[in-house]
């Protein structure tokens, strides 16, 4: 039996008996497939399933996300983490309207020129809006191919990764109308049975067939990208209130940890934090140092000390917005400073 064409047929088989078919995004608008393959970037379906309806009931249509100012969009998205995701989002619905007349391309390559939109994203918006014979390749399908065609290579080496796109574009069914089932089989077997730890062989619809399995190979391929150290990194923030209760924020920079949400005043280095209380007219002496919080990113492990004070400042700062608690919903604020600003505590100002 040629593996290749079999693969095909009997993931289509299994997916339309077994994957999943109850998502919310499972349909043939692209504007509805685009969103949920951003949101699905990095981000467990669980997660998304809270977000996507929310986002959805807001911007319906792409012209409506397009028109929207870029705060309500970061507040929507806020708690997703990887906030470039929604600025590209916005700048990408913008691209749709101006350049495409508010209709999606369907082309892979005109939706590559789309912001935040790489070649496997393209491919899935492709196959599951248009139809298209185009494949995906994310972390989930590189370990099925991996392990099915015991392909053994650095994962960071692109030419490696050019010869798993090779394979996967050579898998592809004949026909036009089975690239949903397809796609989105290679999508559920990676996520639900080829896991990367315990994966469930015995209700794998490629056991037989399998290299890995049959060398004794799974728990070997694919092999591990070499681990990045994770580093801390001290923040300090600065909790302000007026003399009307309304907290201070500021918009973070684009780049950068929480790029383009709103935050209390945040620094790096205390003699930053203190600084900025003198400009405020708050005497240094005067804050409150509270209890440290941690809170992991990919990459870093971020140590918060908030820093609360009595005091009230001397002038307003013309950069910042001040914002009364039961408003701060209406803003974009890191997952960790909504969760430290809505902790049910008395003395918390």
């Amino acid at each position: 039996m040629n593996t290749s064409s079999s693969f095909a047929e009997r993931l289509i088989r299994w997916q339309r008996q077994h994957g999943r078919h109850d998502l919310p995004w499972q349909v043939q608008n692209p504007y509805c497939v685009w969103l949920s393959e951003i949101m699905l970037q990095q981000t467990q379906v669980a997660t998304v399933l809270d977000y996507y309806p929310r986002f959805l009931e807001k911007f319906p249509t792409v012209q409506t996300l397009a028109a929207a100012l870029q705060d309500e969009v970061l507040s929507l998205w806020a708690g997703l983490g990887y906030y470039s995701r929604a600025r590209n989002l916005h700048k990408a619905a913008q691209q749709v309207v101006g350049q495409f007349g508010g209709t999606f391309p369907s082309e892979r390559k005109d939706l590559e020129t789309l912001c935040g939109v790489g070649r496997s994203t393209a491919a899935a918006i492709c196959a599951f809006a248009f139809n298209r014979r185009e494949t995906i390749l994310d972390g989930n399908v590189k370990r099925v191919l991996c392990r099915v065609f015991a392909r053994d290579g650095n994962p960071q080496d692109k030419k490696f990764e050019n010869s798993l796109w090779t394979l996967a574009e050579s898998l592809l069914p004949s026909e036009n109308a089975d690239m949903p089932a397809y796609t989105q089989g290679l999508m559920d077997l990676g996520a639900t049975v080829c896991k990367r730890t315990k994966p469930l062989c015995h209700q794998c619809p490629m056991a037989d067939i399998c290299e890995a399995k049959k060398q004794n190979r799974i728990a070997e391929l694919p092999r591990k990208k070499t681990a990045l150290e994770v580093q801390t990194l001290p923040l300090y923030w600065l909790i302000v209130r007026n003399q009307d209760g309304a907290i201070l924020l500021e918009k973070r920079p684009a780049k950068g940890i929480w790029g383009g949400l709103y935050c209390v005043p945040c620094f790096e280095t205390l003699n930053e934090a203190y600084a900025y209380t003198e400009k405020l007219g708050i005497a240094s002496d005067g804050l409150e140092e509270q209890p440290a919080l941690t809170h992991r990113l990919t990459h870093r492990l971020l140590m918060i000390t908030p820093f609360q004070t009595p005091q009230r400042p001397s002038e307003n700062l013309s950069d910042g917005l001040w914002v009364s608690p039961e408003h701060l919903a209406d803003y974009g604020l890191p997952k960790p400073l909504s969760d430290y600003l809505n902790r049910p505590q008395s003395d918390l100002f």
